[in-house]
């Protein structure tokens, strides 16, 4: 069974470029563009991964976390995604239980792979 990746992300064009992208490589995909979406979606069907922008039109993504650990839907990994490269920003995402935090315009190549092994 192909593990589940939930795109938490405002931007039709990053989820629809991180959507194509993730299926090619084997994955189940779902996508939402606020908080409210984001804990709809992964409530109904939990994430092995969401990958999470920090600014949602509706609030701070970081909030999609705790609203599921409030249901008992965590998922298994976190990554954030971040314009804002500051240490006091990285440090707010790993203290909210993200695995690791990643500086938008995000690598492809480097998410992959980090995707790959945080789900091996």
């Amino acid at each position: 069974m192909a593990s589940r990746i939930l795109i938490v992300e405002d931007s039709p064009l990053v989820t629809d470029a991180f959507s194509i992208l993730f299926r090619e490589s084997g994955y189940d995909v779902d996508v939402a563009g606020t908080v409210a979406q984001a804990v709809e979606v992964a409530t109904a069907r939990p994430a092995d991964l969401i990958l999470l922008d920090i600014s949602l039109p509706d609030g701070d993504g970081l909030d999609v976390l705790q609203q599921l650990r409030d249901r008992n839907a965590s998922p298994r990994v976190a990554l954030a995604m971040t314009g804002h490269g500051d240490t006091r920003s990285r440090q707010k995402c790993l203290d909210a239980g993200c695995a690791d935090v990643l500086l938008k315009p995000v690598r492809i190549g480097d998410l992959i792979r980090q995707i790959e092994h945080l789900l091996a």
